[in-house]
C-alpha cells in the first residue's frame, strides 16, 4: 500500500498533523455554513444557547488549539528558526486584524477584538516557554483549564482586560477564544506532542496514512493551507447566501 513519506514539510510539520487540521478546517466550514443560514433566516438553529452547537464550537476549537501545541512541538525540535516562526507569526497576526477590521464593518461593536487568530498569535508566543517542558506544560494546563471555566472576576469585564478571560459574562462580540481557559489546551497538545515525538508514534502514524486516497490529499490539503480557508470561507459562504437572497428573494 502507498503511504505519505515520513517527511517534515516547511515549518516542521508532519502529513498525518495536516489531515487532523484539515478535519477541523472542514468541521469549521459546516459550522459556520450552518451559522450563516441561521443568521440569513434559512435555518432555525440557536448557536448561542443550544447546547449541540455550544459543543460542536468547543469540540472544533479545542481540536484547532491542541493541534497548535503540537506544531509548536514540531516546529521546534531541532531549535526555534527564527525567521520562519516570526514570518509565521506576522501572517496570523495580519490575518487577525483583518478579521477585527471585517468583522467591524458587518457587525459593527459586535468586531471580534480577540478570536481564535489574536490567541493563536499570542499562544504561539507564550507556547515557546514551554515546548521543552511537557510535564510542566501538562500541569499548568491543567490548571488553566479548571481555573478558567470555574474562576470569574468584575476586574476582567473591563475592556481592557476581556482577552485574559475569568469575565464574569461573555462579552458581545462574533469569536471570543480567551487566554483562560483556551491556552491550557494548547500546554496540553505541547505535552502530547512531545510525548509523542519521543516515543516516534507520529511518525509511525503519520506513515500508516494511505496516500492515494482522495480524502487524505484533500483533508491535508486543507490543513497545509488553513488560514487561507479560515480567511476567504466566511466572506465566500456568507457573500453567496447574500446574493442569493438578492437573485431569488429568501
Amino acid at each position: 500500500m502507498t503511504v505519505i513519506e515520513n517527511k517534515t514539510r516547511g515549518f516542521g510539520r508532519l502529513v498525518i498533523v495536516d489531515l487532523m487540521r484539515g478535519v477541523a478546517i472542514a468541521l469549521m466550514v459546516i459550522y459556520h455554513f450552518c451559522f450563516d443560514l441561521a443568521y440569513f433566516g434559512f435555518a432555525g438553529f440557536d448557536f448561542y444557547n443550544d447546547a449541540f452547537w455550544l459543543n460542536f464550537r468547543t469540540f472544533i476549537l479545542s481540536l484547532f488549539l491542541f493541534l497548535v501545541g503540537i506544531s509548536l512541538v514540531l516546529a521546534t525540535r531541532k531549535g526555534i528558526n527564527i525567521r520562519r516562526f516570526m514570518e509565521r507569526l506576522l501572517r496570523i497576526v495580519g490575518a487577525a486584524l483583518l478579521v477585527s477590521i471585517g468583522t467591524w464593518w458587518l457587525f459593527g461593536d459586535r468586531f471580534v477584538f480577540f478570536g481564535v487568530l489574536h490567541f493563536i498569535a499570542l499562544a504561539s508566543l507564550l507556547g515557546l516557554l514551554f515546548v521543552r517542558k511537557p510535564v510542566i506544560a501538562l500541569v499548568l494546563g491543567v490548571a488553566l483549564l479548571v481555573i478558567g471555566n470555574m474562576a470569574q472576576f468584575a476586574w476582567f469585564d473591563q475592556p481592557g482586560w476581556r482577552w485574559i478571560g475569568l469575565m464574569t459574562h461573555k462579552p458581545a462580540t462574533e469569536d471570543y477564544v480567551p487566554l483562560l481557559p483556551w491556552f491550557g489546551v494548547v500546554l496540553a497538545g505541547i505535552y502530547a506532542g512531545s510525548v509523542l515525538l519521543q516515543k516516534k508514534r507520529l511518525e509511525r502514524l503519520n506513515n500508516t496514512l494511505p496516500a492515494n486516497t482522495a480524502p487524505v490529499r484533500f483533508l491535508a490539503f486543507s490543513g497545509r493551507h488553513s488560514l487561507l480557508i479560515y480567511l476567504l470561507h466566511q466572506p465566500l459562504l456568507f457573500g453567496s447566501l447574500e446574493l442569493y437572497i438578492k437573485v431569488f428573494g429568501q
